[in-house]
């Protein structure tokens, strides 16, 4: 029997007494469970919303609001899971049940109360998906003479679908997150297609620079119900991930429309549906889905900007989404604006190439090397060694996702710091090569980077070595005056001569592909899409807690984004994808926490 004053017992008292409080439906006996600096995390699962609340007061705000529509059943620590304590913190999961879902969890527990709480929905009651003991026959036994076999049945759903029958969601945008979403949605019953310019599946990667590669090694980036097998590589090259992409949209049985363009979309109030007009293979077809996803990436829009001279350069021009690669540039200059990921992996394939390549670096950029980010950064829950300790793909998504945006850079800083330590003569070759360097605003290093703007930084595959030897030129710290017709004019009045320039400047607001397709009313009732609201670089406040847009409602009503990479993809695809099935059935989903736009672009 545990000690009654162990951190296992106490943790499992405070798990007690949370239980009952939910199920009291108490607000006040729920926020007097939590720290004064404390975190409840919600995904779905009390809020229909993704919501972090911070403090006592804002969980009780919270609880008041949701749980008589909720009507918590239960929470527990999960038996099949051991508790954890460290550095006077105690950690377990949790099983939860609310009237309409089940869930998981997990909770952190010091000086007696809670510090963090994540509480997510997993499942609908009644809806669960077809998996395990609940998965589908196929066969079906016995004599029918109507019987139609699976490819006659799937035959009869592409010949009808968006035809003489609806979808409920259109997914504008097939790429990975349109298919991961789509996958979800394909399990739940959820009527779905996904329309994509392309003409395949994966030529959203095929079509881009030839020397592009997944940087996130393969543990982080499984999509749902199908992970890579085991001999995959590390870092997949583009055309591989193609490949399995439109691989994973057959095997999947996915409705997905490839070379179809959306033209525009409208949504009617009084009809509570969208108006969508597509082309597809050159004819017109109009949907009218309940629930518009725009699954078009998480960068939004290429952002090319505007410089004096463009118009006279008489060389070429591409923005680094439209690059082919080096091989039409051997012999040629080129110059590169941009220093982060993207400009990296152009200028080290065309200076394999042949290519005289030119880096300009206007603003600083944080550089970590991928060997350590998967060392340090990553390997405790992603990696071959993450796996032996019992650590999933899905457990390490929970795990990241238990630890509330608001303290995660102070989880991150020593993370870094230890990079720093390690790579030490690395970063004082790069600043030695006039390289500008940094480790983020609070030095909490790439990953928080990525959440708060998405750019700035650079997982290092090679190209530094090219830039410290001076194999790519660099030009730091910078601005650009003009195009000539030969050249790029810098503002310290160095002139580079260029037969290619190309724009490594990054993505603007998903909110932009909004503009275009339904209105800019639309876009700038909606605002902006991604970033924290840290107040730092390129993520202005007021604090959100969450990522804005990403995932949940927004405030045109049946209108959702989801994008990022492949572990957001995979992770987030779940919650979103629960939230329309939620609507297809009619189960209240009563949102809290809904913000008002305060960036629209």
């Amino acid at each position: 029997m545990l000690d009654q004053h162990s951190p296992q017992s106490q943790l499992a008292a405070l798990v007690g007494q949370l239980n009952d409080a939910l199920v009291a439906q108490d607000a006040d006996r729920v926020a007097g469970l939590f720290l004064d600096d404390s975190y409840w995390r919600d995904l779905a699962a009390f809020t229909w919303n993704l919501k972090t609340s911070e403090g006592p007061a804002q969980i009780r705000d919270m609880a008041k609001a949701q749980l008589s529509h909720i009507k918590p059943q239960s929470i527990a620590l999960d038996p099949k899971e051991s508790v954890s304590e460290g550095g006077g913190v105690t950690e377990g999961w949790l099983v939860l049940e609310t009237e309409t879902g089940r869930g998981v969890g997990h909770i952190r527990m010091k000086d007696g109360k809670i510090w963090t709480l994540l509480t997510t929905l997993h499942e609908l009651k009644g809806h669960e998906e077809p998996r395990g003991l609940r998965r589908p026959m196929g066969a079906e036994h016995g004599h029918d003479p109507e019987r139609k076999t699976w490819k006659e049945k799937r035959a009869d759903e592409a010949a009808t679908l968006g035809f003489t029958e609806q979808p409920y969601v259109l997914v504008i945008g097939g790429g990975q997150g349109g298919i991961a979403l789509g996958a979800r949605l394909r399990q739940l019953g959820v009527p779905a297609i996904i329309v994509d310019k392309h003409p395949r599946p994966g030529d959203q990667w095929r079509n881009r620079y030839k020397s592009l590669c997944l940087h996130d090694p393969v543990w982080y980036d499984h999509l749902p119900y199908i992970p890579f097998p085991d001999n995959w590589p590390v870092f997949a090259p583009k055309d591989k991930v193609g490949d399995w992409l439109e691989m994973y949209t057959k095997v999947m049985e996915l409705n997905y429309w490839s070379s179809t363009t959306a033209k525009s979309a409208k949504y009617d109030e009084a009809k509570k549906e969208w108006t969508v007009v597509l082309e597809r293979d050159g004819r017109e077809i109009t949907l009218h889905p309940k629930q518009l996803v725009l699954a078009t990436g998480m960068s939004g829009k290429a952002n090319v900007p505007d410089i004096p001279g463009q118009d006279i350069f008489r060389g070429e021009q591409q923005h680094s989404s439209q690059h082919p690669g080096p091989d039409a540039y051997r012999g040629k200059k080129v110059v590169v604006i941009g220093a982060n990921n993207s400009a990296h992996d152009i200028c080290a394939a065309l200076w394999e190439g042949g290519a005289d390549v030119t880096m300009i670096q206007r603003s600083s950029t944080h550089i970590v090397k991928s060997d350590s980010l998967m060392d340090i950064g990553l390997g405790d829950l992603y990696s071959e060694k993450a796996l032996a300790n019992g650590i999933t793909t899905d457990k390490a998504d929970m795990i990241f996702a238990s630890l509330p945006y608001a303290i995660m850079a102070d989880f991150q800083v020593p993370v870094y710091n230890a990079i720093r330590e390690r790579d030490a003569d690395f970063y004082k070759a790069l600043e030695g090569a006039g390289f500008m360097l940094d480790f983020g605003d609070d030095d909490s290093g790439l990953f928080m980077k990525y959440l708060r703007r998405g750019s700035g930084y650079y997982i290092d595959v090679g190209a530094c070595d090219l830039i410290i030897d001076g194999s790519i030129k660099l030009k730091s710290g910078v601005g650009i005056e003009r195009l000539t017709e030969t050249g790029v004019l810098l503002d310290d009045g160095t002139e580079l001569p260029a037969d290619l320039v190309v724009y490594a400047t990054g993505y603007g607001s998903m909110n932009g592909w909004a503009a275009d397709l339904i209105s800019q009313e639309v876009a700038d009732k909606v605002g902006k899409c991604w970033g924290l609201g840290s107040d730092t670089t390129k993520d202005p406040g007021p604090w959100e807690g969450e990522q804005r847009n990403m995932w949940k409602p927004t405030q045109q009503e049946g209108l959702w984004f989801h994008g990022g990479n492949l572990h957001q993809s995979r992770h987030y695809s779940r919650y979103l994808s629960l939230q329309l099935k939620a609507r297809l059935e009619g189960i209240e989903t009563q949102v809290y926490g809904m913000t008002k736009p305060h960036h629209l672009r």
